[in-house]
């Protein structure tokens, strides 16, 4: 019998599907980056902001370009890739994150992720500018409804009163640096290693905040608990090391403007978290503005999923 008819032959030559693990790494970043509000708030409630974030970029740094040396990473980043990292580090790290921080001293975690949630908004607007990327009509109308859910979500929240409009527009200003952040990486475009760039970021970041964080705040003022470390463990290794390594992935493979849709799930799974484990309130009119948020993600980010590559 010959073997080009063999059914053994024919299955031992056809490939073998390739796992796409781009949903699981998406998944993952959105856990890690909701959650990272809820550890803030924590970690802010028993230390300075400023300090914290500090000392969080500062060892996030160490401990990224430490294990590159160990593993013998080679270094692969021109002097301008270095550069880039910085800059995108003092946008990313030190002005999001710190006016962010400064922020949820007086607004819920939930409301600081609402806000920074309008992220793809404006980016999907400049990347259209900028970027050249694509404005299907799909999409603006999966924008305009995850920005009407978000929007009525925080009207709410407003008209209770909860939470204070100097925190509010702290909190504002840090969506304006991370939108920044997002498009600078999309434009200068760094090349070679990401996890090398990320320990160059927190680096800058950590240097860009020291100065403000024993200024304008005391160490004495930390107040040192099981629950701050806890939170701090967290930020370090979830937040500023596996969080952006997956959020510089995600902006390479998926594009701008359908990465940064994400940002949209962080409203609801941020007051998940913070129910679960702040006991913040949430109310049923909450609950209401998360139908249009999941409508709008669905919408913006289809068509850039399908011709996503799939990964090993």
């Amino acid at each position: 019998m010959s073997s080009a008819s063999s059914p053994a032959a024919t299955s031992m030559a056809a490939p073998r599907a390739r796992f796409n693990t781009l949903p699981l790494l998406i998944a993952l970043f959105c856990l890690l980056w909701s959650y990272a509000f809820v550890a803030g708030k924590i970690g802010v409630t028993d230390c300075p902001p400023l300090i914290l974030l500090a000392a969080r970029f500062s060892l996030a740094g160490v401990l990224i370009l430490g294990i590159s040396w160990l593993r013998r990473d080679t270094w692969d980043l021109t002097w301008r890739d270095a550069a880039v990292f910085a800059v995108i580090g003092v946008a990313n790290n030190a002005l999001y994150l710190g006016l962010g921080y400064t922020g949820l001293k007086t607004v819920s975690a939930g409301l600081g992720a609402l806000i920074v949630s309008a992220n793809p908004v404006f980016t999907a607007m400049l990347a259209a500018l900028f970027l050249g990327e694509s404005m299907t009509v799909r999409k603006v109308i999966g924008l305009v409804l995850g920005i009407v859910g978000v929007a009525f979500i925080v009207w709410h929240r407003l008209k209770v009163g909860t939470d204070s409009p100097h925190g509010i527009l702290f909190t504002l200003a840090s969506l304006a640096s991370i939108v920044a952040g997002t498009m600078l990486f999309k434009l200068l475009a760094p090349k070679g290693s990401l996890w090398i760039g990320n320990g160059i970021q927190n680096i800058a970041g950590g240097l860009a905040v020291m100065p403000f964080a024993f200024t304008l705040a005391s160490v004495g003022d930390i107040v040192p608990s099981m629950r701050l470390a806890g939170a701090f463990a967290f930020l370090v290794l979830g937040g500023s090391i596996l969080a952006y390594l997956l959020w510089f992935h995600l902006l390479k493979v998926c594009g701008a403007t359908a990465a940064s849709a994400y940002h949209f799930l962080m409203p609801p799974l941020g007051m998940l978290f913070a129910y679960l484990v702040l006991g913040e309130h949430v109310e049923f009119r909450d609950l209401l503005g998360i139908i249009p948020v999941a409508l709008g993600i669905y919408l913006v980010t289809r068509p850039a999923a399908a011709a996503a590559p799939r990964l090993a």
